[in-house]
C-alpha cells in the first residue's frame, strides 16, 4: 500500500486535491478534520488542564486556543504535545483499517508533514501549490482571517518555494478544477501503476 503525503501551505488547495482523490475512490486521511474531531472528545480534557481559558461548555473554543497561542512559541509547543499523539494514533488507525480493505493507495492530507518532520511516514509526497497572489485572496476570504493572522501563519510554514523542492508530485491549483484534476488523474495512475 502506498502511502502518499498530501501537504502544502495555508490557502494552496489542499482539500480540494483531497476530495479530486475521494472522488477516485482513493482512502483519505485528513489531520485537520482529525484535529477538529478531537478537540470535541478525547483531547478536551487535556486541553482543559493546560489551557483551562480554551474550555467551554466542555468543548474546545478554537478561536480562544488560537488566540491562547498565537505568537507564543512555547505555548504553541505544549498544545502541539498534547494533540500531536493523539492525531497520530488516529492516523495509524486509519492506515490499519485501509489495509484491511485491500487500498493500494491512501492519501494523508497533513498540512505541516515538513513542519512537523512527518516525511518519514510517507513513501511519497505530494505539495499543492499557487501563486502567492492567489493564495492570499483564498485565505483573506475565510471568515475571521487578517492579513497578520495570516502572515503569522505562514511564518510558521516551510516556504512554498522549499517545499516545491522537496516534492514528488507538485498539483498546481492556480487555475480551474479541471486543471487539478487532470493532475490527480495522472498521479493516480502513476502511483497504482507502481503498486502493481
Amino acid at each position: 500500500m502506498i502511502k502518499l503525503g498530501l501537504t502544502g501551505s495555508i490557502g494552496m488547495g489542499k482539500s480540494t486535491t483531497a476530495q479530486l482523490f475521494a472522488e477516485k475512490g482513493v482512502p483519505v486521511y485528513d489531520a485537520d478534520a482529525t484535529v477538529h474531531q478531537l478537540y470535541q472528545s478525547e483531547a478536551v480534557p487535556l486541553i482543559a488542564e493546560a489551557f483551562p481559558e480554551a474550555v467551554i461548555d466542555g468543548k474546545i473554543d478554537r478561536k480562544i486556543l488560537s488566540a491562547s497561542v498565537l505568537g507564543k512559541p512555547d505555548e504553541l509547543k505544549k498544545l502541539e504535545k498534547i494533540v500531536h499523539p493523539l492525531v497520530h494514533a488516529k492516523e495509524q488507525q486509519f492506515l490499519c483499517d485501509a489495509e484491511a480493505k485491500g487500498a493500494k493507495l491512501v492519501v494523508l492530507d497533513i498540512p505541516l508533514l515538513f513542519e512537523t518532520s512527518g516525511t518519514g511516514r510517507v513513501d511519497k509526497i505530494l505539495v499543492v501549490s499557487a501563486p502567492y497572489d492567489i493564495q492570499r485572496q483564498r485565505v483573506l476570504e475565510r471568515e475571521n482571517m487578517t492579513e497578520k493572522k495570516f502572515q503569522s501563519i505562514l511564518a510558521r510554514q516551510m516556504p512554498d518555494a522549499e517545499k516545491r523542492t522537496k516534492a514528488d508530485f507538485i498539483v498546481d491549483t492556480g487555475r480551474d478544477k479541471d486543471f487539478a484534476r487532470q493532475q490527480v488523474s495522472d498521479i493516480f495512475e502513476k502511483l497504482l501503476n507502481a503498486a502493481v
